[in-house]
């Protein structure tokens, strides 16, 4: 998995429709091989990156949990500190 496409499910505030999209096209580009695709497979991945969004824009509106919803700020907060550790910084 790509270490830039995050968990979007289970945030407070909930991922927005942007952050979907970026996830999205994160995912075809890494499957591509390609950040850029050609002249010729433009329409092909944009499509890609719509299809991919719509199902994960279906998917997370589907899924159930029990857990309290994440704190974004604390989780990016974790995620820091995590780095700092690992870099030792």
């Amino acid at each position: 998995m790509c270490r830039n496409i995050r968990t979007l499910f289970n945030f407070e505030p909930p991922a927005t429709t942007d952050e979907i999209q970026a996830a999205a096209l994160q995912y075809v580009r890494k499957i591509s091989g390609s950040t850029r695709p050609s002249v010729a497979n433009q329409e092909a991945f944009d499509a890609a990156v719509r299809s991919v969004a719509q199902a994960s824009q279906q998917l997370l509106d589907s899924l159930v949990t029990r857990a309290e919803p994440r704190n974004r700020e604390t989780e990016a907060a974790r995620a820091r500190a995590r780095w700092q550790k690992r870099h030792g910084v």
